[in-house]
């Protein structure tokens, strides 16, 4: 069992609606779906009444939510204590980023940072965006940097947390280039001989903005899957390779595309803009936390 079945169910008895407790949960539909079934298979009884609308929990699931809510809670804080001891010692803070943005957005911004505001210690973890939103939701971190986008946004309760955007970054096809230095696999494909396409696992973010722009695609595009990972690294590596084309944030793929090792794969209608977007809870009461947010607000305004 995993502990964050237990808070897919509780957003499905919050909302009733499996389709908003997906995007409470920052997941697919189906994979809430998935996980609800998992836990349900674990406990040994239905929890969630399928039958009625809006969604109804049985009486086997309320009970559940009651006390394996408190129990999560007493759980979460006894981690959270705990790791409070492990922090990095002096000016200090704990951040989760995303797997793309802790290699590329996040050094360059903390040492810019640092230059004019001073040092301080800091233990960054990559994860995806899932993971991060929970890591900063239970308090195991100071500070949540992750892309979003307004039709892919990040859910997150005003009450609880607050935002501040940090910058932009491009999300275009790319492939690998042919003997004349153009793109060897090139958008919208041929459907007599479809063009092989590296996507992203259904439940990551960026393959959310993947299928956001497919859905908006002005003509039909031949793409056939055959690989998918859930790092934009692995995919812009397997394109670069010949495997096929994929869709990566360009600051992930800037010494290739000026290299010439990646060209664009199509013109910017297959593109489009991610947002970078940092996050803390309102009641963060760590002294280097509120000098670096403090700072943050002074430079978006």
């Amino acid at each position: 069992m995993q502990t964050k079945w237990i808070d897919d169910l509780l957003a499905v008895a919050q909302t009733k609606n499996f389709s908003r407790a997906a995007e409470i949960r920052c997941i697919t539909q189906s994979a809430l779906s998935r996980r609800i079934r998992s836990l349900e298979e674990w406990v040994g009884v239905e929890l969630v009444d399928r039958g009625t609308y809006p969604v109804q929990l049985t009486q086997a699931g309320q009970t559940f939510c009651a006390e394996g809510g408190e129990a999560l809670a007493s759980f979460m804080q006894l981690r959270t204590a705990l790791r409070r001891g492990e922090r990095m010692p002096g000016r200090s803070i704990q951040v989760v980023a995303g797997h793309t943005l802790s290699m590329t957005f996040v050094p360059q911004w903390f040492a810019a940072f640092q230059r004019r505001n001073g040092y301080f210690n800091a233990r960054v973890l990559a994860d995806n965006v899932q993971e991060a939103v929970i890591a900063l939701a239970e308090g195991n971190c100071d500070l949540m940097i992750g892309y979003s986008h307004p039709q892919v946004p990040i859910f997150l309760d005003p009450d609880k947390f607050v935002g501040l955007r940090l910058g932009i970054d491009r999300f275009i096809p790319v492939s690998a280039p042919d003997a004349q230095g153009q793109a060897l696999f090139r958008l919208p494909g041929d459907s007599q001989q479809p063009i092989p396409y590296l996507g992203y696992t259904a439940t990551s973010f960026l393959g959310r903005v993947v299928e956001m722009i497919l859905r908006a695609a002005p003509q039909p595009l031949a793409l056939e899957r055959f690989h998918e990972a859930d790092m934009a690294m692995h995919l812009a590596r397997m394109a670069r390779e010949g495997y096929g084309v994929c869709w990566v944030p360009v600051s992930a793929v800037e010494d290739e595309l000026a290299a010439g090792r990646l060209v664009p794969a199509g013109d910017t209608q297959w593109s489009a803009e991610l947002e970078i977007w940092s996050f803390k809870a309102i009641n963060n009461s760590n002294p280097t936390m509120l000098e670096l947010w403090r700072s943050l607000e002074k430079d978006v305004r």
